[in-house]
């Protein structure tokens, strides 16, 4: 059954008569409609009428609107304003500058602009590597996209990626007080890309490619590393693989298995998947059956999904709703691991994996074992951007995922708790530290 969401969260001001008793009227009309209260104040009371704010979480846009149609049709309630809460938290973009120095007096505008400023441009002229030293660079990463591979959206454009990138962003900061900045480019050209990253290049530290379609995103990742010196992270095919293999890592505790003897069936091949497999690979994995829109896509495996599913030890889904069966998951082997990773739709109902599974995961922040690329970016940059980083490897990321998977003692590790929480203070210092060890 699906869940209500603080990503569809609505404000709803209703005007009621106080012999209605409208608080308890407004509350039984929300909760029968399926909605979750999670606020409700009296903003004004006389005795004519009651103004009343109710803040809820909703199931989906659709069911906002229910809500609101619900509490209109009554005949004693007047609803006066609705307020999508997401978008009112969108309003004017979720990113500002703010400078670091004191600009109060003369002074100050002498040293961190004219004149001052000019000898410490010089400095860089006379001594490059100053840059890091003297200006933002050392701490600033680029958040690169074309907009063709947003989320579930797909190829929505640059300026409809924008809310995305100013999160990740935002992100950045967050857990990790790395500056980050979107740069949304109006193309789909990969010699455009390149050659526009290679330009902007000099202001950051790294670059971290987010939301490029398959199989472009290999070819820009690729040539970036070549021309660049500083890192070039893509978080769809690597922060996703890296956060997987930490969840894997800790789920095989749990059922007693080994990384080289399990079967790992895969469904999606694109840019997740490829690196996910990539990354197994490197960490022992003998075994996977990769499956895209078209089938199956690893040479010597004959038939369907629902055939390499019977007796599989694994399922890692990073691709479309509804893929599996329940007779699927019922047919995997004793001590089943199920990572339905499609957002927001999953691969199968987790309720539904769990009746099978030992261990089910998902890409939902409504759900347990969350598989959350925000364990992995931030800690990477720190990483890269403390260690002055200029190539990224797969040693150092298996032990990213190996320093996220450590943030779960073996007391702590269950089947609903096989990664921490985003907001574990210990993951970003522990990733940034296995990142800088690597390096």
């Amino acid at each position: 059954m699906a869940s209500t969401s603080p990503g569809y969260g609505i404000t709803i001001r209703v005007e009621g008569a106080p012999e209605l008793q409208p608080v308890a009227l407004i509350t039984s009309v929300i909760t029968g409609a399926g909605a979750t209260i999670t606020a409700l104040d009296v903003v004004e009371s006389l005795l004519e009428k009651v103004v009343i704010d109710v803040t809820c979480d909703t199931l989906d846009a659709d069911h906002a609107q229910e809500i609101n149609a619900a509490l209109t049709a009554h005949a004693g309630l007047t609803v006066r304003k609705v307020s999508d809460r997401t978008f009112l938290l969108h309003l004017g973009g979720k990113l500002e500058v703010q400078s670091k120095v004191p600009l109060k007096t003369r002074d100050d505008l002498s040293r961190a602009y004219t004149p001052g400023v000019a000898r410490i441009c010089q400095a860089i002229v006379e001594d490059p590597s100053d840059v890091r030293r003297l200006t933002m660079k050392r701490n600033t990463v680029a958040v690169v996209t074309d907009g063709s591979a947003v989320l579930g959206l797909g190829n929505i454009g640059p300026a409809a990626a924008l809310p995305v990138m100013e999160g990740k962003a935002a992100l950045f900061k967050r857990f990790a007080d790395v500056d980050a900045w979107p740069v949304c480019l109006d193309t789909q050209d990969v010699d455009e890309i390149v050659r526009t990253v290679q330009l902007i290049a000099p202001v950051y530290g790294g670059i971290n490619l987010e939301d490029i379609s398959a199989p472009r995103c290999f070819e820009i990742e690729e040539r970036l590393r070549e021309l660049l010196d500083i890192p070039v992270f893509h978080d769809d095919q690597h922060g996703t693989a890296i956060v997987v293999l930490a969840a894997l890592t800790n789920s095989l505790k749990l059922v007693n298995k080994k990384m080289g003897e399990i079967t790992i069936v895969m469904s999606g091949a694109g840019a997740a998947g490829t690196a996910i497999s990539r990354l197994l690979t490197k960490s022992g994995a003998e075994k996977i059956v990769a499956f895209d829109i078209d089938g199956c896509v690893t040479p010597g495996f004959k038939g369907t999904i629902s055939d390499a599913m019977k007796g599989a030890d694994v399922f890692i889904g990073v691709s479309a709703p509804n893929v599996l069966k329940e007779s699927d998951v019922a047919s995997m082997a004793k001590g089943s691991i199920v990572f339905a990773l499609a957002n927001p739709d999953p691969e199968i109902d987790p309720v539904i994996a769990r009746k099978y599974a030992t261990v089910v995961a998902t890409g939902r922040s409504d759900q347990p074992n969350q598989i959350n690329n925000v364990l992995a970016f931030p800690g990477i940059f720190r990483g890269l951007l403390d260690a002055n980083a200029h190539k990224i490897t797969d040693e150092l990321l298996i032990a990213a995922a190996e320093a996220i998977a450590s943030c779960v003692s073996s007391s702590q590790l269950n089947a609903s708790f096989i990664v921490p929480s985003v907001f574990d203070s210990q993951v970003v210092s522990k990733v940034a530290a296995a990142v800088k060890k690597s390096v």
